[in-house]
């Protein structure tokens, strides 16, 4: 290895980020508005987030979820698709994407500017942080 874990041949550190693309009984998907004052403000994204220290990334879904979207849902509703890989100037960023079809309660922003479902194929309608947007060929295949 020489440069130690977490470390790529570029030398930026690697951040890993987990993702759910949220699927309701139309086969939409909810996409979410990231807030003013934090990077990539504006962009819409699947919800999830960074993993708390010894968190599994399938538990760490199920907390972001609730604490995002006020929803509840268990592990085993969570289904990987796919991941992204991508090199960011600071970091590169690999995230797992779950699909979850079957969650309890009704998603409300509770961190986000908005939220919305949306068709797959209208997923490229709404900018997208670049490590999101190949992970939409995915879901179109898939729903």
């Amino acid at each position: 290895m020489g440069q130690g874990a977490g470390m790529g041949e570029t030398g930026k550190p690697l951040l890993l980020v987990v993702a759910c693309a949220l699927v309701d009984a139309d086969g939409r998907v909810l996409i979410a508005q990231r807030p003013q004052g934090k990077q990539l403000a504006g962009l819409w994204e699947f919800p999830g987030g960074k993993l708390e220290p010894g968190e599994s990334p399938e538990d760490a879904l199920v907390r972001e979820l609730r604490e995002e979207l006020g929803i509840e849902t268990k592990v085993a509703c969570l289904a990987p698709l796919t991941f992204a890989s991508h090199s960011y100037e600071s970091f590169h960023l690999l995230m797992p994407l779950f699909v979850c079809r079957r969650f309890e309660g009704t998603p409300i922003a509770l961190e986000h500017q908005a939220i919305k479902w949306v068709r797959p194929a209208k997923l490229r309608d709404y900018p997208m942080p670049a490590a999101d947007l190949p992970l939409i060929a995915h879901l179109v295949d898939l729903l």
